[in-house]
């Protein structure tokens, strides 16, 4: 009997829903030929439905997600909400209620696409960003003394757990040891300054590191990561490291990929639903143009499918986005590709194999 798994789709605000659009053809397709079924069920969730109700994220919504097998989201993100206010209220508040405690980003360059780093290609720029996702400064812990005044205090709180840390680099660990990586490991930091939560993440580091004997450690501040993710990135493979920083490198690992149009994610409960997600925003300036890229959002397909049990229907998408890019795009830019929002979903379906 074929498997059937079933998908809530977030098409969200601005081209959000027509990636989604395109995501969800080719999954379909795809469906098709590796035998297996999809059911997509759609939630009005975002900036409209804020500014019509009130409401981020109601938790009847919360409810159902609990029960379905992933979750597609295409962008959250609307001119007229204040910053923050569907960010805190919808993704942050995803991935905490849903304890999706690792956002997985792969950085990978395909042939063809331009990277602003001279002299590499795609031989040098594969590697695997594995970043806590549930805990550190997002937890939102703090507060403010004295408001408004000249004696006034902010104080933000990195919250770090001997659970959350360990649980991620076990994961990150799997992943370094997995047969599509290349068996190596580093922890990135600052354990020079923020003695206390990076003390524990690398103590629980070295902790880890002999039940894993064939996965190769190291270490590397935050600072140095950036540098090094410029000058040679085809020193990583995976890479471990907190919310804060993670934030960080994973914006920078989009950027020498080739831009946000081609940057997918994934929010991961390795026992419960995971979220996957295009990184770019919901680029209002281009909504209803059917000109934004939705090989980002097609990708992100990949990794949700993938992380379903589908591992050959992932890689056929991979080959298909790679083939595409290779052959049919001028550029992953936005009005820049040469073909429209759908065409290029289109072409990545009828590439499948």
């Amino acid at each position: 009997m074929a498997k059937s798994y079933s998908v809530a789709v977030i098409g969200g605000d601005g081209t959000g829903p027509e990636v989604i659009r395109e995501g969800k053809k080719v999954l379909n397709a795809l469906s098709s030929l590796y035998g297996f079924s999809l059911e997509f069920v759609d939630y009005d969730v975002g900036g409209e439905r804020y500014l019509r109700t009130g409401e981020t994220l109601p938790d009847s919504v919360i409810a159902d997600l609990r029960t379905v097998d992933a979750i597609y989201l295409g962008a959250i993100g609307h001119p007229d909400v204040a910053p923050g206010i569907l960010e805190k209220g919808i993704l942050l508040r995803l991935r905490f209620e849903l304890d999706q405690y690792v956002n997985l980003r792969p950085v990978k360059l395909y042939p063809g696409v331009e990277t602003p780093l001279r002299d590499k290609g795609p031989d040098d720029i594969d590697l695997l960003i594995v970043r806590e996702n549930t805990e550190g400064f997002y937890v939102g812990s703090g507060g403010f003394l004295k408001k408004g005044t000249q004696d006034e205090i902010a104080i933000q709180e990195s919250i770090n757990t001997r659970k959350g840390v360990e649980r991620l680099l076990r994961y990150a660990f799997e992943a370094a040891r997995s047969g599509n990586r290349k068996g190596k490991l580093t922890l990135c930091g600052k354990t020079n300054v923020l003695t206390y939560a990076w003390d524990l993440w690398e103590r629980t580091f070295m902790e880890l590191a002999p039940e894993y004997p064939d996965v190769t450690t190291d270490y590397a501040h935050v600072d140095a990561m950036c540098m090094w993710m410029i000058k040679n990135p085809e020193w990583f493979d995976v890479v471990a490291t907190d919310n804060m920083f993670g934030d960080i490198i994973t914006d920078l690992g989009a950027m020498i990929q080739g831009g946000m149009g081609i940057a997918a994610g994934g929010n991961i409960n390795p026992e419960g639903v995971s979220m996957f997600e295009p990184i770019g925003g919901s680029a209002p300036k281009y909504t209803g143009k059917n000109v934004i890229n939705p090989l980002a959002c097609i990708l992100a397909g990949s990794l949700l499918i993938g992380t379903l049990g589908e591992a050959q229907a992932a890689a056929a998408v991979e080959k298909a986005v790679a083939e595409v890019i290779s052959k049919y795009l001028v550029s992953l830019e936005a009005g820049k590709m040469g073909r429209s929002t759908t065409e290029v979903g289109d072409l990545v379906a009828a590439r499948l194999t």
